[in-house]
Protein backbone atom coordinates (compact mmCIF):
# COMPACT_ATOMS: atom_id res chain seq x y z
CA UNK A 1 0.00 0.00 0.00
CA UNK A 2 2.73 2.38 0.54
CA UNK A 3 6.11 2.81 -0.88
CA UNK A 4 8.52 4.76 -0.33
CA UNK A 5 10.87 5.94 -3.10
CA UNK A 6 14.77 7.24 -2.57
CA UNK A 7 13.39 9.53 -0.13
CA UNK A 8 15.66 12.34 1.28
CA UNK A 9 15.07 15.24 3.70
CA UNK A 10 17.66 17.76 3.55
CA UNK A 11 16.48 20.77 5.59
CA UNK A 12 17.42 24.80 4.67
CA UNK A 13 20.67 24.96 7.08
CA UNK A 14 21.60 21.35 4.90
CA UNK A 15 20.67 18.70 7.86
CA UNK A 16 20.11 15.93 5.99
CA UNK A 17 17.36 13.91 8.22
CA UNK A 18 16.11 11.49 6.20
CA UNK A 19 19.11 10.07 2.86
CA UNK A 20 17.52 7.73 -0.24
CA UNK A 21 15.57 6.14 2.04
CA UNK A 22 13.91 3.16 0.38
CA UNK A 23 11.02 1.04 1.73
CA UNK A 24 7.66 -0.87 0.28
CA UNK A 25 5.41 -1.23 3.59
CA UNK A 26 3.30 -4.23 3.17
CA UNK A 27 -0.41 -4.22 2.68
CA UNK A 28 -2.18 -5.18 6.40
CA UNK A 29 0.60 -5.47 8.28
CA UNK A 30 2.43 -3.67 11.41
CA UNK A 31 5.87 -1.95 10.11
CA UNK A 32 7.94 -0.52 12.93
CA UNK A 33 10.43 2.16 12.15
CA UNK A 34 13.23 1.49 14.86
CA UNK A 35 16.47 3.50 15.93
CA UNK A 36 18.67 6.30 17.67
CA UNK A 37 17.99 9.26 17.82
CA UNK A 38 18.53 11.54 15.12
CA UNK A 39 17.74 8.86 12.59
CA UNK A 40 14.99 10.38 10.90
CA UNK A 41 12.18 7.97 12.61
CA UNK A 42 9.17 10.08 12.83
CA UNK A 43 10.21 12.71 9.71
CA UNK A 44 9.61 9.34 7.87
CA UNK A 45 6.51 9.01 9.45
CA UNK A 46 5.42 12.98 8.91
CA UNK A 47 6.16 12.48 5.57
CA UNK A 48 3.78 9.71 4.56
CA UNK A 49 1.01 12.36 5.69
CA UNK A 50 2.81 15.02 4.18
CA UNK A 51 3.13 16.89 7.64
CA UNK A 52 6.81 16.60 6.21
CA UNK A 53 7.30 17.42 2.51
CA UNK A 54 10.21 15.21 0.78
CA UNK A 55 13.07 17.44 -0.92
CA UNK A 56 13.65 14.59 -2.98
CA UNK A 57 12.04 11.21 -4.02
CA UNK A 58 8.13 10.00 -3.96
CA UNK A 59 6.03 8.52 -1.43
CA UNK A 60 3.23 6.29 -2.94
CA UNK A 61 -0.09 5.52 -1.83
CA UNK A 62 -1.45 2.66 -3.95
CA UNK A 63 0.92 3.46 -6.50
CA UNK A 64 -0.30 6.51 -6.42
CA UNK A 65 1.73 10.03 -5.53
CA UNK A 66 0.38 11.24 -2.35
CA UNK A 67 1.11 14.78 -3.88
CA UNK A 68 -1.16 14.39 -6.37
CA UNK A 69 -4.03 15.01 -4.12
CA UNK A 70 -4.83 17.74 -1.53
CA UNK A 71 -3.24 17.72 2.06
CA UNK A 72 -6.40 17.65 4.08
CA UNK A 73 -8.01 14.57 1.63
CA UNK A 74 -4.79 13.10 2.20
CA UNK A 75 -4.47 13.37 6.02
CA UNK A 76 -8.44 12.62 6.62
CA UNK A 77 -7.71 8.81 4.84
CA UNK A 78 -4.97 8.12 7.77
CA UNK A 79 -5.43 7.93 11.03
CA UNK A 80 -2.56 9.34 13.43
CA UNK A 81 -1.44 8.38 16.83
CA UNK A 82 0.92 10.74 19.31
CA UNK A 83 2.78 10.46 22.40
CA UNK A 84 0.19 11.56 25.49
CA UNK A 85 -2.61 10.97 22.58
CA UNK A 86 -3.28 14.85 21.80
CA UNK A 87 -6.61 15.02 22.68
CA UNK A 88 -8.58 17.97 22.56
CA UNK A 89 -8.85 19.07 26.46
CA UNK A 90 -11.99 21.01 26.15
CA UNK A 91 -13.78 18.00 24.57
CA UNK A 92 -15.49 14.89 26.14
CA UNK A 93 -13.97 11.60 25.14
CA UNK A 94 -16.51 11.11 22.85
CA UNK A 95 -16.51 14.33 20.82
CA UNK A 96 -13.04 13.79 21.11
CA UNK A 97 -13.10 10.15 18.57
CA UNK A 98 -15.84 11.99 16.98
CA UNK A 99 -13.48 14.40 15.71
CA UNK A 100 -12.78 13.51 12.03
CA UNK A 101 -15.68 12.12 11.71
CA UNK A 102 -17.79 15.34 11.95
CA UNK A 103 -15.02 16.92 9.93
CA UNK A 104 -15.90 14.45 7.18
CA UNK A 105 -19.79 15.68 7.14
CA UNK A 106 -21.13 12.48 9.39
CA UNK A 107 -24.08 13.76 11.62
CA UNK A 108 -23.56 14.30 15.23
CA UNK A 109 -25.50 11.21 15.73
CA UNK A 110 -24.03 8.65 13.52
CA UNK A 111 -20.04 10.33 14.95
CA UNK A 112 -21.11 10.05 18.36
CA UNK A 113 -22.36 6.26 18.19
CA UNK A 114 -19.30 5.30 16.07
CA UNK A 115 -17.43 6.92 18.84
CA UNK A 116 -19.09 4.67 21.74
CA UNK A 117 -18.31 1.76 19.32
CA UNK A 118 -14.56 2.26 19.04
CA UNK A 119 -14.39 2.75 23.17
CA UNK A 120 -15.32 -0.41 23.46
CA UNK A 121 -13.31 -1.75 20.50
CA UNK A 122 -10.31 -0.22 22.37
CA UNK A 123 -11.11 -1.40 25.86
CA UNK A 124 -12.39 2.20 27.35
CA UNK A 125 -15.93 1.46 29.67
CA UNK A 126 -19.13 3.40 28.26
CA UNK A 127 -19.09 5.82 31.60
CA UNK A 128 -15.79 7.54 30.14
CA UNK A 129 -18.07 9.01 26.62
CA UNK A 130 -19.01 12.12 29.02
CA UNK A 131 -15.70 12.27 30.77
CA UNK A 132 -12.97 15.05 29.59
CA UNK A 133 -9.48 13.74 29.12
CA UNK A 134 -7.71 15.09 32.44
CA UNK A 135 -10.36 12.84 33.98
CA UNK A 136 -8.64 9.85 32.64
CA UNK A 137 -4.98 8.01 33.68
CA UNK A 138 -2.41 7.91 30.48
CA UNK A 139 -2.87 4.96 29.12
CA UNK A 140 -6.65 5.36 29.42
CA UNK A 141 -5.87 8.18 26.80
CA UNK A 142 -4.13 6.67 24.86
CA UNK A 143 -6.63 4.19 24.24
CA UNK A 144 -8.76 7.59 23.35
CA UNK A 145 -6.40 8.12 21.01
CA UNK A 146 -6.56 5.29 18.75
CA UNK A 147 -10.03 5.18 18.99
CA UNK A 148 -10.36 8.40 17.63
CA UNK A 149 -7.18 7.71 14.97
CA UNK A 150 -9.40 4.72 13.83
CA UNK A 151 -13.16 6.83 13.74
CA UNK A 152 -13.37 7.11 10.40
CA UNK A 153 -11.85 3.22 8.90
CA UNK A 154 -8.72 4.64 7.66
CA UNK A 155 -6.48 2.30 6.06
CA UNK A 156 -3.53 3.55 7.22
CA UNK A 157 -2.55 4.15 10.94
CA UNK A 158 0.51 5.76 11.58
CA UNK A 159 1.78 5.94 15.15
CA UNK A 160 4.76 8.26 16.71
CA UNK A 161 5.62 6.67 19.78
CA UNK A 162 2.55 6.17 21.42
CA UNK A 163 2.95 4.55 24.27
CA UNK A 164 6.51 5.56 25.67
CA UNK A 165 4.98 7.95 27.75
CA UNK A 166 3.48 5.27 30.12
CA UNK A 167 4.25 3.02 32.80
CA UNK A 168 5.75 -0.75 31.83
CA UNK A 169 2.31 -2.60 32.75
CA UNK A 170 0.47 -0.32 30.93
CA UNK A 171 2.49 -0.31 28.06
CA UNK A 172 2.09 -3.93 27.53
CA UNK A 173 -1.52 -4.03 27.90
CA UNK A 174 -1.45 -1.18 24.76
CA UNK A 175 0.67 -2.85 22.92
CA UNK A 176 -1.60 -6.38 23.66
CA UNK A 177 -4.78 -4.35 22.52
CA UNK A 178 -3.48 -2.87 19.46
CA UNK A 179 -2.27 -6.54 18.43
CA UNK A 180 -5.95 -7.63 19.13
CA UNK A 181 -7.02 -4.81 17.63
CA UNK A 182 -5.02 -5.30 14.28
CA UNK A 183 -5.85 -9.18 13.94
CA UNK A 184 -9.41 -7.81 13.94
CA UNK A 185 -9.46 -4.84 11.62
CA UNK A 186 -5.66 -5.55 9.77
CA UNK A 187 -4.96 -2.20 8.47
CA UNK A 188 -1.79 -0.83 7.31
CA UNK A 189 0.16 0.26 10.65
CA UNK A 190 3.84 2.06 10.55
CA UNK A 191 4.82 2.87 13.75
CA UNK A 192 7.60 4.62 15.63
CA UNK A 193 9.41 3.50 18.64
CA UNK A 194 12.96 3.51 19.80
CA UNK A 195 12.56 0.96 22.10
CA UNK A 196 14.25 -2.66 20.00
CA UNK A 197 11.65 -5.14 22.48
CA UNK A 198 8.57 -3.38 21.16
CA UNK A 199 9.68 -3.52 17.66
CA UNK A 200 9.80 -6.93 17.81
CA UNK A 201 6.66 -7.51 20.07
CA UNK A 202 4.85 -5.67 17.44
CA UNK A 203 6.33 -5.68 13.98
CA UNK A 204 5.37 -7.38 11.01
CA UNK A 205 8.32 -5.62 9.35
CA UNK A 206 10.98 -3.62 11.46
CA UNK A 207 13.07 -1.11 9.80
CA UNK A 208 16.41 -0.34 11.67
CA UNK A 209 17.33 3.32 10.85
CA UNK A 210 21.39 4.38 11.12
CA UNK A 211 21.59 7.98 12.70
CA UNK A 212 20.99 10.79 9.29
CA UNK A 213 18.16 8.62 8.24
CA UNK A 214 19.84 5.68 6.12
CA UNK A 215 18.53 2.10 6.23
CA UNK A 216 20.74 -0.19 7.93
CA UNK A 217 18.22 -3.18 7.86
CA UNK A 218 14.40 -4.12 6.60
CA UNK A 219 13.46 -7.75 7.94
CA UNK A 220 11.00 -9.71 9.75
CA UNK A 221 11.23 -9.89 13.47
CA UNK A 222 12.81 -13.10 13.48
CA UNK A 223 15.37 -12.54 10.73
CA UNK A 224 16.56 -9.36 12.52
CA UNK A 225 17.54 -11.25 15.61
CA UNK A 226 19.18 -14.33 14.20
CA UNK A 227 21.16 -12.59 11.11
CA UNK A 228 21.98 -8.49 11.61
CA UNK A 229 23.26 -7.07 8.69
CA UNK A 230 26.24 -5.41 10.25
CA UNK A 231 27.58 -4.58 13.49
CA UNK A 232 25.66 -1.51 13.95
CA UNK A 233 22.49 -3.45 13.71
CA UNK A 234 23.84 -6.12 15.78
CA UNK A 235 25.03 -3.26 18.37
CA UNK A 236 21.33 -1.76 18.25
CA UNK A 237 19.51 -5.26 19.02
CA UNK A 238 21.74 -5.36 22.28
CA UNK A 239 23.87 -8.65 23.95
CA UNK A 240 20.45 -10.59 24.67
CA UNK A 241 19.01 -10.61 21.06
CA UNK A 242 19.54 -14.43 21.76
CA UNK A 243 16.70 -14.41 24.51
CA UNK A 244 14.66 -11.97 22.38
CA UNK A 245 15.12 -14.93 19.57
CA UNK A 246 13.36 -16.97 21.65
CA UNK A 247 10.07 -15.14 21.17
CA UNK A 248 9.66 -16.80 18.52
CA UNK A 249 10.19 -20.87 19.20
CA UNK A 250 6.90 -22.03 20.07
CA UNK A 251 6.61 -23.79 23.83
CA UNK A 252 4.45 -26.94 22.56
CA UNK A 253 7.61 -28.86 21.85
CA UNK A 254 8.37 -29.00 25.44
CA UNK A 255 7.60 -32.73 27.68
CA UNK A 256 6.32 -31.91 30.25
CA UNK A 257 6.26 -34.05 33.34
CA UNK A 258 2.65 -34.25 35.15
CA UNK A 259 4.24 -37.03 38.00
CA UNK A 260 5.51 -34.22 40.57
CA UNK A 261 1.91 -32.77 40.66
CA UNK A 262 -0.17 -33.64 43.87
CA UNK A 263 -3.01 -32.30 45.26
CA UNK A 264 -3.55 -30.31 48.47
CA UNK A 265 -5.45 -33.25 49.36
CA UNK A 266 -3.91 -36.06 48.40
CA UNK A 267 -2.93 -39.33 50.57
CA UNK A 268 -0.01 -40.16 51.54
CA UNK A 269 0.34 -42.80 48.96
CA UNK A 270 -0.30 -40.03 46.64
CA UNK A 271 2.63 -37.93 47.95
CA UNK A 272 5.26 -40.92 47.97
CA UNK A 273 4.62 -41.19 44.71
CA UNK A 274 4.76 -38.05 43.54
CA UNK A 275 8.15 -37.77 45.57
CA UNK A 276 9.64 -40.54 43.66
CA UNK A 277 9.62 -38.70 40.34
CA UNK A 278 12.53 -37.02 38.49
CA UNK A 279 12.10 -33.46 40.33
CA UNK A 280 13.30 -33.16 43.69
CA UNK A 281 10.18 -31.02 44.46
CA UNK A 282 6.44 -31.50 44.19
CA UNK A 283 4.28 -28.91 43.03
CA UNK A 284 0.59 -28.42 44.98
CA UNK A 285 -2.26 -27.91 43.38
CA UNK A 286 -5.66 -26.54 44.57
CA UNK A 287 -9.06 -28.86 43.86
CA UNK A 288 -9.63 -26.77 41.08
CA UNK A 289 -6.07 -27.84 39.54
CA UNK A 290 -4.34 -24.32 39.91
CA UNK A 291 -0.64 -24.16 41.38
CA UNK A 292 -0.48 -23.13 44.81
CA UNK A 293 3.58 -24.15 45.45
CA UNK A 294 6.45 -26.15 45.75
CA UNK A 295 7.72 -28.41 48.18
CA UNK A 296 10.10 -30.67 49.17
CA UNK A 297 8.19 -34.45 49.33
CA UNK A 298 8.85 -35.23 53.04
CA UNK A 299 7.98 -31.87 54.37
CA UNK A 300 4.52 -32.59 53.47
CA UNK A 301 1.87 -34.42 55.38
CA UNK A 302 -1.43 -35.81 53.81
CA UNK A 303 -4.86 -33.45 55.12
CA UNK A 304 -2.10 -31.19 56.92
CA UNK A 305 -0.44 -29.44 53.83
CA UNK A 306 -0.03 -25.82 54.68
CA UNK A 307 -0.01 -23.20 51.54
CA UNK A 308 1.39 -20.98 53.96
CA UNK A 309 4.63 -22.85 54.13
CA UNK A 310 5.01 -23.88 50.08
CA UNK A 311 7.60 -22.19 48.08
CA UNK A 312 6.05 -19.60 45.76
CA UNK A 313 5.48 -21.43 41.84
CA UNK A 314 6.46 -17.91 40.79
CA UNK A 315 4.51 -17.12 37.33
CA UNK A 316 3.57 -19.77 34.92
CA UNK A 317 3.23 -19.82 31.55
CA UNK A 318 0.79 -21.58 28.96
CA UNK A 319 1.51 -24.79 27.51
CA UNK A 320 1.72 -24.74 23.51
CA UNK A 321 0.78 -21.05 23.34
CA UNK A 322 3.81 -19.26 25.42
CA UNK A 323 7.29 -19.02 24.09
CA UNK A 324 10.10 -20.82 24.76
CA UNK A 325 11.45 -17.70 25.69
CA UNK A 326 8.18 -17.01 28.21
CA UNK A 327 9.17 -20.96 29.81
CA UNK A 328 13.02 -20.37 30.35
CA UNK A 329 11.94 -16.72 32.33
CA UNK A 330 9.38 -19.06 34.25
CA UNK A 331 12.15 -21.48 35.09
CA UNK A 332 14.77 -19.29 35.69
CA UNK A 333 12.62 -17.29 38.17
CA UNK A 334 11.03 -20.18 39.91
CA UNK A 335 12.46 -21.32 43.31
CA UNK A 336 13.77 -24.93 42.28
CA UNK A 337 14.72 -23.74 38.90
CA UNK A 338 11.44 -25.51 37.41
CA UNK A 339 8.85 -24.07 35.50
CA UNK A 340 5.24 -24.50 35.74
CA UNK A 341 3.37 -25.12 32.83
CA UNK A 342 -0.40 -24.60 32.73
CA UNK A 343 -3.75 -24.72 30.87
CA UNK A 344 -5.98 -21.62 29.31
CA UNK A 345 -7.98 -22.07 32.27
CA UNK A 346 -4.76 -21.83 34.47
CA UNK A 347 -4.81 -25.45 35.91
CA UNK A 348 -1.50 -27.14 35.99
CA UNK A 349 -1.00 -29.17 33.32
CA UNK A 350 2.78 -30.31 34.13
CA UNK A 351 6.28 -29.08 34.89
CA UNK A 352 9.71 -28.96 32.78
CA UNK A 353 13.00 -27.82 34.05
CA UNK A 354 15.72 -25.82 32.81
CA UNK A 355 17.65 -28.93 31.19
CA UNK A 356 14.97 -29.67 29.16
CA UNK A 357 14.27 -26.17 28.28
CA UNK A 358 17.70 -25.45 26.95
CA UNK A 359 17.31 -29.10 25.06
CA UNK A 360 14.53 -28.07 23.62
CA UNK A 361 16.26 -24.68 22.62
CA UNK A 362 18.74 -26.27 21.40
CA UNK A 363 16.70 -28.53 19.17
CA UNK A 364 14.55 -25.91 18.09
CA UNK A 365 17.83 -23.55 16.49
CA UNK A 366 19.00 -26.88 15.27
CA UNK A 367 15.83 -27.79 13.38
CA UNK A 368 15.21 -24.03 11.80
CA UNK A 369 12.20 -24.34 13.59
CA UNK A 370 11.13 -20.16 13.29
CA UNK A 371 7.99 -18.91 13.43
CA UNK A 372 7.72 -15.40 12.59
CA UNK A 373 4.73 -13.06 12.83
CA UNK A 374 2.73 -13.41 9.78
CA UNK A 375 -0.60 -11.63 8.92
CA UNK A 376 -3.03 -14.23 7.04
CA UNK A 377 -6.42 -12.80 5.74
CA UNK A 378 -6.39 -9.89 8.48
CA UNK A 379 -5.14 -12.02 11.24
CA UNK A 380 -2.30 -11.79 12.97
CA UNK A 381 -0.60 -14.94 14.72
CA UNK A 382 1.35 -14.19 17.61
CA UNK A 383 3.52 -16.23 19.96
CA UNK A 384 4.36 -14.32 23.36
Amino acid sequence: MIRIDSVTKRYPDGTVAVDRLSLDIPDRSITVLVGPSGCGKTTTLRMINRMVEPSEGAILIDGVDSRQQPVNTLRRGMGYVIQNAGLFQHRTIVDNIATVPRMLGWSKDKARARARELMERVGLDASFAKRYPYQLSGGQQQRVGVARALAADPPVLLMDEPFSAVDPVVRKGLQDELLRIQAELGKTIVFVTHDIDEAVKLGTMVAVLRTGGRLAQFAPPAELLSDPADAFVEDFLGADRGIRRLSFFSSAGLELLTAPVVAIDATAEQIAARGAAESPYVLVTGLDGRPLGWSEPDRLTAGQIDVGRLLACGRPFVAGQDSLRAALDCAVLSPTGWAVAVDHEGRAAGVVSQDSIAEAIRGAHAAGREEPKTIKAGARKVIR
